[in-house]
């Protein structure tokens, strides 16, 4: 049976504003086993532009799997969730929140706009590493994603 992997590479979308967590995360991914492309945006407005292919993202590819700071600037993390999950195709991203609050009421307000996991980054350099192995390894190696078609993509 064929994966997803084996017909294409996976389209990873990157939503973080801090320049260090953004080099380790593209970093991790590199080494990934599983052929990926990631996109990087730095705030919740561009964002919104790739996902919807707005100018200047007209080109964008539909992410398979969104990786979200809620602490961004312009439009926070919190906003892009509840607009992702209100829209009737973005919806069927998964939506992993990494971010640095531990805050009881982040997670659940996450949650509640139905994104589909919680992670805090951890401060430590290899921690952080292994964090981001491992969404990928979960991700992108075990779970199955919406197909293209299911995305509207053809």
């Amino acid at each position: 049976m064929e994966t997803m992997s084996t017909l294409r590479p996976i389209e990873i979308l990157l939503i973080e504003d801090n320049p260090g967590d953004a080099r380790l995360t593209q970093e991790a991914l590199r080494e990934a086993r599983v052929s990926n492309r990631l996109s990087h945006v730095r705030d919740g407005v561009e964002a919104m532009a790739f996902v919807r292919r707005a100018a200047p993202f007209t080109d964008a590819p539909r992410p398979d799997l969104i990786l979200l700071d809620l602490n961004l600037p312009r439009k926070d993390g919190r906003e892009v969730l509840a607009e992702l999950k209100e829209d009737p195709i973005l919806r069927l991203i998964p939506v992993v929140v990494l971010t640095t609050s531990e805050a009881e009421q982040d997670i659940l307000r996450a949650y509640e706009l139905h994104g589909n996991c919680y992670i805090t980054k951890p401060v430590d350099l290899e921690k952080f590493l292994h964090i981001v192995r491992a969404v990928e390894h979960f991700w992108l190696a075990i779970v199955k994603l919406p197909g293209r078609r299911d995305l509207g993509v053809d």
